[in-house]
């Protein structure tokens, strides 16, 4: 299946160095539209510097001048950016997810632009205290109280953005969940396979199968590009859920890409009451040491809600709206996910986003795979009666808990030490031997947010 917009124009892009931002620069240029991508002085750019038809706009989401240049021009803006780590302050939340998004709305209505899709977050919804939830739609409020910074600022930015269209200035928002696929190198998937690898992963659902919502890039992509060319009068001011159309059990699916990247799968297995426990010391230790937080802790109870909590999400509203029809399905994607890249350009391997920023969405092929997959399922994951249904739900917006399963509390992975060589889906390659016992786990590398 192929999905044309309705009409070519010049695209903004936030994001544009990360994951799924590359992916909707590919997604963009595959449709006729010309890219625009924002792009923070530092950030690796050869990957877009050797596409046609993609502008490069230098700026920052805290600098308004740098988002009026950018906006200029515009028809449409995607905006993928986000501080997606677990640790910081309030403020630094605040100013890259709200703040950010204020500016970066002002820039593109002033520009005249006429559409705005926002990527959001489950997140935004989640519950501080709160069990299993099967099939949440858009009818489900915002909490009273939120689980992070991150889960409250994703929220906030939702809201302005849905508040601010009007007429002749169209706001929708997307809420994709655990994105993963090729070229993906800082996600959730990489690092837990990342964790794998070494040994470093224990099986953290007590025995309980976990039910989830992940989202293929490629079909995050299909979502953005399907929310920027829907009749404005059906979406404006709309939040819609996006998933595979499958319902994942989580621990099988780590368990089917441990197989396939020919590593041992998450083990031993931790009951839940211990880990809990361990998740509430950690955060507990990280708090009283001194100085500003910079890294997360090596395990948190939000990284264990993500891994523990069954959560899975309606589509049918996308469906339904956008027309939304998810183009991979995961038997395909899991085929895909450790192919090497085709040489189709000189670039270096498509760089991560800066640290704390959020990533990309899917460059996904707009061709249907459920032919091929018609027969076979993927290990772990059951269809969905339709794409419309409930899909996944397992991490955040782009974002699964866990990685690293084992440093002592209090310590976190060595992420950055040396290269990072690439292994299954972009992961690099932990920097720490693995222990000869069970130690609880350096989640924070696993666990970008989105």
């Amino acid at each position: 299946m192929t999905v044309t917009s309705t009409a070519t124009g010049t695209v903004l892009i936030t994001g544009a160095t990360g994951f799924l931002g590359g992916h909707l620069v590919d997604g963009c240029l595959r449709e006729g539209h010309r890219v625009r991508a924002l792009v923070r002085p530092g950030s690796d750019t050869a990957r877009l510097r050797s596409l046609p038809g993609v502008d490069l706009v230098p700026g920052d989401l805290a600098d308004a001048a740098s988002l009026r240049r950018a906006a200029e021009g515009c028809d449409t803006v995607l905006h993928s950016a986000a501080r997606v780590v677990d640790h910081g302050t309030r403020a630094q939340f605040q100013q890259a997810n709200v703040t950010g998004t204020r500016l970066l709305l002002s820039a593109a209505r002033a520009a005249g632009a006429g559409r705005f899709v926002f990527v959001s977050s489950p997140s935004a919804l989640m519950r501080l205290r709160e069990g299993d939830r099967l099939g949440v739609d858009e009818s489900t409020p915002y909490p009273e109280r939120f689980f992070n910074h991150y889960c409250a600022t994703k929220a906030a930015a939702e809201r302005e953005v849905l508040a601010s269209g009007g007429a002749g200035f169209t706001t929708v928002a997307v809420r994709p969940r655990g994105i993963w696929g090729p070229r993906d190198q800082a996600g959730f998937l990489p690092r837990l396979t990342a964790a794998m690898r070494a040994g470093r992963l224990p099986d953290l659902s007590g025995g309980k199968r976990v039910l989830v919502s992940l989202c293929h890039v490629d079909n995050a992509v299909h979502a953005c590009l399907r929310a920027a060319a829907a009749p404005a009068e059906r979406v404006s001011g709309k939040a819609y859920f996006v998933a595979d159309r499958e319902v994942t059990d989580l621990w099988a699916f780590l368990a089917r890409v441990a197989d396939l990247a020919g590593c041992a799968p998450p083990g031993p297995r931790i009951p839940l009451p211990v880990s809990r426990a361990l998740a509430a010391t950690a955060e507990t230790l990280w708090r009283l040491r001194p100085g500003p937080p910079v890294s997360t802790p090596p395990l948190t109870r939000y990284m264990l809600a993500l891994l523990t909590r069954s959560t899975t999400y309606d589509t049918t509203a996308a469906h339904q709206d956008l027309a939304y029809d998810p183009p991979r399905t995961q038997q395909s994607g899991l085929r895909t996910l450790f192919a090497p890249a085709p040489e189709t350009t000189n670039a270096s391997p498509h760089p991560t986003a800066p640290a704390g920023t959020s990533a990309d969405a899917p460059a996904g092929t707009r061709t249907t795979d459920a032919d091929a997959d018609a027969a076979s399922g993927a290990a772990g994951s059951r269809p969905t009666a339709r794409a419309g249904t409930p899909a996944d739900a397992v991490t955040d917006a782009g974002t699964c808990p866990t990685a690293s399963a084992t440093a002592s509390a209090g310590t976190r992975a060595e992420a950055d030490a040396g290269p990072r060589p690439t292994g299954p889906a972009g992961a690099r390659a932990d920097a720490t031997e693995p222990a000869a016992a069970p130690r609880p786990t350096a989640f924070a590398e696993a666990l970008p947010l989105i």
